[in-house]
């Protein structure tokens, strides 16, 4: 959201937008590819770069990108990073 919002607020200063999305391996990839696809069509982007590097899911410890962890409730009181840090 925060990409989003930025660059909103470049496109109305009429600033050149160029968008980058990474995929890391994580869970939710093919929608926020497509998110990525679709914000850069509504805003007319046409320097768009996406970059592979999953292979870092293969160092593990997140459920973000292991299947086999599941995703914890949030807990707010816990002073910890959670497995679900990005």
């Amino acid at each position: 959201m925060d990409s989003c919002v930025t660059a909103a607020i470049a496109k109305e200063e009429n600033l050149h937008l160029a968008f980058l999305h990474v995929n890391y391996g994580q869970r939710t990839e093919k929608r926020e590819l497509d998110s990525f696809n679709r914000i850069a069509k509504f805003y007319n982007v046409n320097n768009k770069l996406v970059v592979n590097i999953s292979h870092l899911s293969d160092i593990g410890g997140s459920c973000i990108t292991d299947q086999n962890i599941l995703v914890p409730n949030a807990n707010l009181q816990n002073p910890n990073i959670p497995i679900s840090y990005v």
